[in-house]
């Protein structure tokens, strides 16, 4: 419990409120899902981390939507969007976001998902892929043997016996705060907990992730390394050299922030920088002979 309350708790720090150009909800398999939509450009749909909401992205938005079409989902019993009856499964919420995103309007969308909402841009992305231009997976595992063991064992504890702990929680405060059903959060503690208890292995599914995508971490995770670097390596890339002049660079990117954890990642600056140039097709590296030809010609 001690990780999530400490994002949480960071989070609360680092906010400001924000008003969206637009909000409203879509029906979706059965669940009415909350949504906002800022700035104009690009479209680009974030995808925020479990027990939190599209608040978790306040301290950063602004950026994104300095440049882009920015649309926040409120994934399923989270934030405003209803609990409902159906357990937790990311295929499941893979599709919702594709039927949402369809209703919206957009054919297709660049997607960043942060921790259990990057697992659900991972099933969005393995299951609708022409739906997704660019994908960024930011503190995301493809399989429940990713974590440290520790992290595990905090996952094994969370249920609805947990609310009289969670009631001084800026987690429970926020989402009495906004959810349709107030009284639903040991329900949703329920949900969220017995789906971290469960076991998955997409590995197979990552090659279905053709489009250019970029994994991100913190050189803090929770995630093992070793992990991190198998991730990238099933994505194609870290298999061989890129060559002098990048002709072997795998078209996906791998990025270890410094100085950054499973809590604070998500509404760091350093994500920002990493993950939009990525998403806008645009890369900052040359080869060698193109900097000695650019300097060859400034004389």
């Amino acid at each position: 419990m001690r990780y999530l309350a400490a994002a949480i708790l960071a989070l609360a720090a680092a906010t400001s409120a924000q008003a969206a150009d637009k909000t409203g909800y879509v029906k979706a398999n059965g669940l009415s899902y909350y949504y906002e939509i800022s700035g104009k450009g690009e479209p680009l749909l974030l995808l925020h981390g479990g027990l939190g909401s599209t608040d978790m992205y306040r301290p950063i938005l602004p950026r994104f939507a300095d440049h882009r079409q920015v649309i926040a989902i409120d994934l399923q019993g989270h934030g405003r969007t209803e609990l409902g009856t159906r357990k937790f499964d990311l295929i499941d919420m893979g599709d919702d976001v594709a039927t949402v995103i369809e209703k919206l309007g957009y054919q297709q969308v660049d997607v960043l998902g942060y921790s259990f909402g990057g697992g659900v841009g991972f099933r969005f992305a393995a299951q609708h892929p022409d739906k997704v231009r660019r994908l960024v997976l930011v503190s995301v595992g493809f399989s429940d043997q990713a974590f440290f063991p520790e992290i595990r064992e905090q996952q094994n504890q969370i249920g609805a016996a947990s609310l009289e702990y969670m009631k001084e929680t800026p987690m429970y405060k926020s989402y009495v705060a906004v959810a349709p059903k107030p009284d639903d959060f040991p329900r949703l503690l329920q949900a969220i907990g017995d789906f971290m208890r469960g076991h998955y292995d997409y590995s197979a599914d990552v090659k279905k992730l053709t489009m250019p995508t970029m994994l991100i971490f913190g050189d803090g995770d929770m995630y093992k390394p070793e992990h991190m670097v198998e991730f990238y390596k099933l994505l194609g890339g870290g298999l061989r050299d890129a060559g002098w002049q990048r002709e072997n660079l795998s078209k996906n990117r791998l990025a270890i922030l410094p100085d950054q954890t499973h809590y604070d990642i998500f509404f760091s600056p350093k994500l920002v920088d990493t993950a939009l140039p990525f998403l806008d097709g645009v890369s900052g590296s040359k080869s060698w002979d193109q900097t000695m030809g650019e300097s060859k010609g400034a004389k």
